[in-house]
């Protein structure tokens, strides 16, 4: 009987659920070692977090390029975040795979990652790609693999807000902030996506970024130690190729956010992330404003056309035109950009004789002129402006 017993309870225990130890967090190389995390690391990591990741593009030298998301594919809000677009500016990449894996799963908000957008770069430790092309240049053009798998996600998610991560090296005695930050400046961005890429900037992530200790200021502007006062601009101009600015005349809230490289990695890290921080406190404090910000942009029909000048730099006369009704391409012409067009999310029309037309009123106006004028500064190509369609 006490045999029976013993065997009884035997069976009953192995029923029993024994709590199970939770695996541990994942953790990137650099969080481990201190040292920048491998390409075979970041490749576990992603792995390791269980988060979505998708293959958005494939670079000259076959690495892929990748986008992470978190959060539900159809949330409210789409926060879009390009990370080490320079190869050699590898605080951003480390920063963005660490916040990843933090971020709510289950939310009204989508958080979407390039953690590496420039694989070869990253690989080489070199600025551009492996063709030497700055991707940061390339936005507009979209010469580059690693620009086009850009291009199709903002087409594709229409994010509300883009949050470019950059590394500076300071001009000395000038240029010594910790951490620089600045919005879409070209005129041709919609005023109330204008107005809140610079409160992001300036009310949020500086705030969140100097209660931590670290110096701030506005990217590109050269400011005289002594007095306080700025003495020059060295970049952060309207230039439309670049990401801020395309991001902007795509109807996203915008910004670029530096670390200075003189500073250690950890410091450099932890910067970017205080800004992370600022960015997401924004979309938390202001989802209406940009949802009607927004929202306006995509509604812009009518206005000029601006094709110099920036928010701080008033435009020559002769680079403020009125805008036409569309611009007709050739068979040939339109044969040779149609796949740029097409990530730009950039309607056209057939018109009899195999030529197209590429109309004003539609929600790619702000892109359109700079894309197909030969006005602009580096256009696509340049198509034949019409007053009437």
């Amino acid at each position: 009987m006490r045999g029976l017993l013993i065997a009884l309870l035997t069976a009953v225990s192995s029923l029993v659920a024994v709590p199970a130890h939770a695996a541990p967090e994942p953790r990137t190389g650099f969080e481990l070692t201190g040292q920048w995390t491998t390409e075979s690391g970041e490749q576990a990591y992603l792995r390791a977090t269980g988060l979505p990741v998708s293959q958005i593009g494939t670079t000259a030298q076959g690495r892929p390029i990748q986008l992470v998301r978190v959060g539900s594919r159809n949330a409210r809000t789409v926060v879009l975040f390009i990370c080490s677009q320079h190869g050699d500016e590898p605080a951003g990449r480390e920063a963005c795979l660490i916040r990843m894996r933090s971020l709510p799963r289950s939310s009204d908000v989508t958080y979407l990652f390039v953690p590496n957008a420039n694989p070869d770069g990253r690989a080489a430790d070199t600025r551009g790609n492996s063709a030497g092309i700055d991707i940061n240049r390339d936005h507009l053009l979209l010469r580059t693999a690693e620009a086009r798998a850009m291009a199709a996600v903002i087409r594709d998610w229409q994010p509300d807000v883009i949050h470019d991560l950059h590394e500076f090296g300071p001009s000395e005695p000038f240029y010594v902030k910790d951490v620089l930050w600045l919005w879409p400046r070209n005129l041709n961005v919609a005023p109330g996506v204008h107005d809140l890429s610079e409160t992001l900037s300036r009310s949020f992530v500086r705030p969140s970024v100097e209660a931590a200790g670290r110096t701030s200021g506005v990217y590109g502007i050269l400011i005289d130690p002594e007095t306080g006062e700025p003495v020059g601009q060295i970049a952060g101009d309207g230039q439309e190729r670049i990401l801020r600015n395309t991001g902007g005349l795509k109807h996203g809230m915008g910004l670029l956010v530096e670390t200075n490289v003189d500073n250690t990695p950890r410091f450099r890290v932890d910067s970017h992330l205080l800004a992370l921080d600022g960015t997401q406190s924004f979309v938390r404090a202001n989802r209406s404003a940009v949802e009607a910000a927004n929202a306006a942009s995509r509604a812009v029909r009518t206005g000029p056309v601006y094709f110099g000048g920036a928010d701080n730099q008033a435009p020559d006369p002769a680079d403020v035109v009125p805008a036409p009704c569309g611009y007709v391409l050739t068979g040939a012409q339109y044969v040779g950009v149609q796949d740029e067009l097409a990530l730009h999310g950039v309607a056209s029309q057939y018109l009899r004789g195999g030529d197209r037309i590429v109309p004003l009123k539609q929600e790619a106006r702000a892109l359109v002129p700079l894309l197909l004028d030969a006005r602009a500064d580096g256009p696509l190509v340049a198509g034949q402006p019409v007053a009437q369609c």
